[in-house]
């Protein structure tokens, strides 16, 4: 099943909340966004309901969240949605869903971190708490967390996308970033627990400052650099070194090129996406592109 298969509205959510939590089921009901895997509909002032619309992976991350975000929310020091039901495939919904606290904010990419200092401190101490050695059979994400140098074939095939597209001025550079984030040694620590999956659409603000962390769906183990890549990805000009100055153990220099690699994959991937959603095209977001665009500048940009 995909989107375009079953419409999801404020009526089939409250039919699954009857059948499944009656007890939550005359809350007011109203859509709060509709990102790449999940819908999410607000339930109340204090819940929310989210429901894979595409995508098979969204089953599996959906229950992946139900596991284990509740064992982890205790301990981040930055509100995050914590999952507080679990709604069982059905006639009416063929796929797993969840309910969840709501956390309020605006998504960052429409509207930007403007205190630097004040997001990069504070997303330190939520990837210092978080990035915990993570049980066994908690696994490398899907394309997340593992080798750089085994994502080298999926990032050629971006930066040439891009490329093509004209969407990159300088590819050599992007690509010279990549390399040496490849060539960098690698992680030989436990695998840490990993959001997995923090660019801006999935970080909210208030007043310019960081206020949440949402999606844990990607929630995995590996290396912390694919986090840490959020220094260039989410913060603005001048905060990246302040973020790795606070966080935790203090990175080495091979993890701070591997999360430069990290990040410029993010980067061109946001890219293609934000440039899909100005021209129409399906899966676009057009908020994406111009964050992607300022963490490629200063990836490109930034003292080796």
């Amino acid at each position: 099943m995909t989107h375009a298969e079953i419409e999801i509205t404020a009526g089939l959510v409250r039919d699954l909340l009857r059948e499944q939590h009656p007890d939550l089921a005359d809350l007011p009901v109203r859509l709060g966004a509709r990102g790449w895997d999940n819908q999410l509909w607000r339930l109340g002032d204090d819940l929310a309901v989210r429901l894979p619309w595409q995508g098979r992976a969204a089953d599996a991350l959906l229950r992946n969240e139900h596991t284990w975000l509740p064992v982890l929310a205790p301990r981040l020091p930055l509100p995050v949605p914590v999952p507080q039901r679990l709604g069982e495939p059905s006639a009416r919904f063929p796929r797993p869903w969840i309910v969840t606290t709501w956390v309020p904010g605006e998504p960052a990419d429409r509207a930007p971190i403007t205190r630097g200092a004040q997001a990069a401190t504070s997303l330190a101490a939520f990837l210092t708490a978080l990035h915990r050695p993570a049980p066994e059979q908690v696994t490398i994400g899907r394309d997340r967390g593992g080798p750089l140098a085994d994502y080298s074939e999926g990032f050629a095939r971006l930066l040439a996308a891009a490329t093509e597209l004209g969407l990159v001025p300088d590819p050599d550079a992007v690509r010279a970033v990549w390399d040496d984030a490849v060539a960098a040694p690698v992680w030989t620590g436990p695998p840490l627990w990993l959001h997995g999956d923090l660019h801006p659409a999935n970080v909210l603000t208030s007043d310019g400052a960081l206020c949440g962390v949402v999606d844990f769906g990607d929630l995995c183990a590996g290396d912390p650099a694919w986090d840490l890549a959020a220094a260039w990805s989410l913060l603005p000009d001048g905060a990246a070194d302040r973020l790795h100055a606070a966080y935790r153990p203090s990175p080495d220099a091979a993890t701070l090129r591997r999360a430069r690699g990290c990040a410029v994959g993010r980067a061109l991937s946001g890219i293609l996406i934000g440039d899909a959603g100005v021209h129409g095209r399906p899966g676009g977001k057009p908020t994406w592109g111009p964050p992607a665009h300022a963490a490629l500048r200063r990836l490109t940009t930034a003292r080796r």
